[in-house]
């Protein structure tokens, strides 16, 4: 029954252009676009996934579903895979949003800081700021994550 369970919750999967990097953002839930979105419905937190190498989001979908299932499909969970470690499908279309005016240009975008810089770049262009943040990490994404408590508190 579980996995019926986990069967019926919907992932979308979105190609984002963050940072100049092509960038898959995977959402569990009904919720896409937070920033847009001032309806009283709109969730209060988001559970953000920073994957591990090598840096594919797909890997990630069982336990999004389990976890969306085990907190009541209540909270939006995202995973974004790392700067330019996913290839956008022939068939697919490349969202573009406003990059954050408080970025910095990022240099390297594919080396460690420059990941870092990205996971930055999509928070600030992609999450309210009123919103809390859960962020669950796995490998080298948990020095994302401290990097970004470290750069970046007020998140």
């Amino acid at each position: 029954m579980d996995s019926e369970i986990k069967e019926e919750i919907p992932v979308h999967e979105e190609f984002i252009l963050c940072c100049g990097a092509e960038t898959q953002v995977l959402k569990c839930g009904p919720w896409t676009d937070l920033i847009n979105d001032q309806s009283a419905t709109r969730p209060k937190l988001l559970i953000f996934l920073i994957t591990g190498n090598p840096g594919f989001c797909a890997f990630y979908i069982p336990f999004m579903k389990a976890l969306f299932s085990a907190t009541n499909r209540r909270f939006p969970i995202w995973v974004i895979s790392h700067a330019g470690h996913a290839m956008v499908p022939k068939d697919k279309k490349i969202l573009t949003t406003p990059e954050d005016p408080n970025a910095q240009e990022v240099k390297d975008v594919y080396g460690l800081s420059g990941q870092v810089e990205h996971k930055l770049a999509f928070l600030r262009t992609h999450v309210p700021k009123d919103m809390k943040l859960v962020v669950i990490s796995h490998s080298i994404g948990c020095y994302i994550s401290l990097q970004i408590l470290k750069l970046a508190p007020e998140l």
